[in-house]
């Protein structure tokens, strides 16, 4: 017994004292502080902290839409009278993306821009054209229709496919996104 009673000793009266001890003390009460502070702050992922408090859903407010999709029904796309579908509209911008090699950036922008919106136009604005990673379409565009004033459309190519989402404020359909899905 006074042998751990001699340890409990040395411990308390010499390393304590000492500059070791009172270094070690401080970083437990700054480590305390710090864990403290995590658990009351939540989660430090920048990701989790962005997510909105409730779900997303997106609606046509015009149309008094819930959010809630049909199981049964498919929306159809409005389109005004002359104007293209949004599958028409679809190739030919996945055809002018296609014609990529050769061509100096701002012809294949230009080509781009009658099928984009003028946000997409913008961003596509410093794309270099060497980047495309496809060289021809595979198959036909399929249309997926998630409003009337908006659809999803996805293009097979040699190396993947193209996916498009396509709007129609005014009836008339341009290219608003675009996204690439490797195979």
């Amino acid at each position: 017994m006074s042998g751990v009673r001699k340890a409990v000793e040395f411990l308390f009266t010499r390393v304590l004292r000492s500059r070791i001890g009172v270094a070690l003390g401080l970083a437990v009460v700054v480590l305390g502080i710090v864990g403290a502070a995590r658990l009351y702050a939540g989660p430090t992922d920048p990701v989790v902290r962005a997510r909105p408090p409730a779900p997303i859903a997106t609606v046509d407010p015009e149309a008094g839409d819930d959010g809630v999709i049909d199981a049964e029904s498919t929306p159809t796309p409005s389109t005004s009278p002359g104007a293209a579908a949004p599958g028409t509209v679809a190739k030919a911008f996945a055809t002018a993306w296609l014609l990529h090699r050769g061509v100096p950036a701002e012809q294949w922008h230009a080509a781009l821009a009658p099928h984009s919106t003028k946000a997409l136009s913008e961003k596509l604005s410093g794309v270099d054209p060497a980047g495309v990673p496809a060289d021809e379409m595979t198959g036909e565009p399929v249309v997926d229709p998630r409003t009337p004033t908006l659809v999803e459309v996805t293009v097979p190519m040699n190396a993947g496919r193209l996916r498009l989402q396509l709007v129609a404020p005014d009836g008339r359909w341009l290219v608003d996104t675009v996204d690439w899905e490797r195979s």
